[in-house]
């Protein structure tokens, strides 16, 4: 692995110096965490187990093991319906939980629902066990649909609260015939993976602003490397000047944080034949007050310290690949800056010069994500990849759209679209395409002084974003996610825990190692 971070700036104060020593990132991460969790598979429950979640489904005999019969079941309110769980507290041994399975069999996104209903069920064991991953098909893609369920489900950030933490999930075990097991261990090891990165993504993006820096995140970006057999260059102020980067340096210049821009490339140890090379670029905003078109002191305001969930989802995917086994290259930008108001800060009818050469007057400070994609996804362009998809949390307009349930997905090429899209359908990560309206749209990002300007009229501001965008990717196949409807839950929500749901990483993890040039 190389790293190049010598040159990086120290920062300007106590909370914003870089440091080799990652003690800063508090809480303890917990994706490290996740490191000692015992997640294995077994014909029987262990001894230490605290709960033991049994399938029940609405019809058919019900389990010995409950030590309950279908009318109590049913007189208890228990229906057996996805996803519901029942439990029943023993005076000796394991609680043991009921978790409906509907009438059949379930599906991915219903087993990982139904996972997390059952870990939330019993929030004070912390060694859990359960044959929830019978009740799927396929048994390593449902054993792994329950660890992730179970993990996600379990996540917290409360570290920085004085009260201390909730119990930590110690042991998982997957309960399952020995015929079956070699499989289920194919699973877990997948489910642990994935976890794994969505739990660093959701860590990042729940850090306060002045906790992760975009020079702290490029430090952690060079451990994470180390550790996931990944490239990492990270280019400061001094390098961006050279290459050009107006866009991240025109966002950044109001902030008293230096930028940087982080190179991720991944490549595997064996190619297969037929790999690819895929490029993703990640929104970084560290924090993101509007710059001077300053945004309101409201709720989302305060969540803007997530506004580089984008960059984070790129890291975190980036640094499940080798685990994985993805056979494609992937090589990773991540564009990060914080988009603060000051005396130096963009002013509008400012005229920034993007890599490549072509000019963007601004006309709104807080349309700044597209201007630090401009940039990163003109690098990736020169990186002659087969494919880029970009991602952020990129227009309020989204959300107005979309609710908040779905990211956006656009794009200049309809099968790269279709495999983001199955992506975000097998990890249950939602994703609804809108039109990519170039030949309508695009005049209304006329400017009278330079090539284009940052925004179009009051309308269609996700696809007028997107339209921006295209202007910089040529003919490579580009697909774009604007994640800003799913970055984050008020509560907790299946699997999504209350804060940053780590959106974007698993499908993007997926999208790698099953992608293949798009026609």
């Amino acid at each position: 692995m190389s790293t190049k971070t010598d040159s990086l700036a120290a920062g300007r104060g106590p909370l914003t110096r870089v440091s080799r020593d990652l003690s800063w990132f508090n809480p303890a991460p917990s994706w490290r965490r996740l490191t000692d969790l015992v997640v294995g598979v077994a014909r029987n429950a262990p001894s230490g187990a605290g709960a033991i979640g049994v399938p029940v489904g609405e019809k058919g005999a019900v389990p010995r093991q409950l030590g309950v019969d279908r009318a109590t079941l049913t007189a208890l309110g228990f229906e057996g319906k996805a996803g519901q769980t029942l439990v029943v507290p023993r005076r000796d041994g394991a609680d043991v939980v009921a978790i409906g399975t509907g009438a059949g069999q379930l599906s991915l996104a219903e087993l990982r629902d139904a996972a997390a209903a059952f870990a939330r069920a019993v929030p004070k064991h912390s060694a859990l066990a359960t044959s929830l991953h019978e009740a799927g098909g396929d048994t390593a893609t449902s054993a792994q649909a329950v660890v992730e369920g179970v993990v996600l489900a379990r996540y917290r950030f409360e570290s920085l609260k004085s009260n201390g933490e909730r119990p930590q999930l110690e042991s998982l075990t997957l309960l399952s015939p020995a015929e079956r097991q070699r499989a289920v261990e194919v699973g877990i090891a997948r489910g642990r993976t994935t976890s794994r990165a969505a739990l660093l993504a959701r860590d990042l993006a729940n850090s306060p602003p002045s906790h992760l820096t975009a020079t702290r995140l490029a430090a952690l970006a060079a451990e994470v490397g180390k550790e996931s057999s990944l490239e990492v260059d990270v280019f400061d102020v001094d390098r961006l000047a050279e290459l050009g980067c107006g866009g991240l340096l025109g966002v950044n210049a109001g902030s008293s944080e230096p930028p940087c821009m982080i190179k991720l490339t991944y490549r595997p140890r064996r190619s297969a034949k037929g790999s690819a090379h895929l490029a993703l670029v990640g929104k970084g905003i560290m924090y993101d007050s509007g710059g001077i078109s300053l945004k309101p002191s409201d709720p989302m305001h305060a969540a803007m310290k997530m506004d580089m969930s984008g960059a984070a989802a790129v890291l975190a995917a980036m640094s499940a690949l080798a685990a994985a086994g993805c056979r494609n290259t992937v090589t990773g930008f991540l564009m990060c800056t914080d988009n603060m108001p000051s005396g130096s800060a963009t002013k509008l009818g400012d005229v920034l010069h993007i890599h490549g050469g072509k000019t963007v007057e601004v006309h709104n400070t807080d349309a700044e994500g597209r201007l630090v994609l401009a940039d990163g996804l003109a690098l990736a362009v020169e990186e002659a990849p087969d494919a880029i998809v970009d991602i952020a949390t990129l227009t309020g307009a989204a959300l107005v759209a979309l609710g908040l349930g779905y990211a956006g997905v656009l794009g200049n090429n309809q099968g790269l679209i279709d495999r983001v899209r199955a992506a975000a359908e097998s990890t249950d990560e939602p994703a609804w395409q809108l039109p990519l309206e170039t030949k309508r749209y695009r005049k209304l990002l006329d400017s009278d002084v330079a090539d284009l300007k940052n925004v179009a009229g009051p309308y269609g501001g996700s696809i007028t974003a997107a339209v921006f965008l295209s202007e910089f990717v040529g003919e490579i196949p580009w697909a774009h996610l604007d994640i800003a409807p799913v970055m984050k839950v008020d509560a907790d929500e299946s699997w999504r825990s209350k804060g940053a749901t780590g959106y974007g990483t698993r499908l993007l993890i997926d999208l790698a190692t099953n992608f293949t040039t798009p026609l």
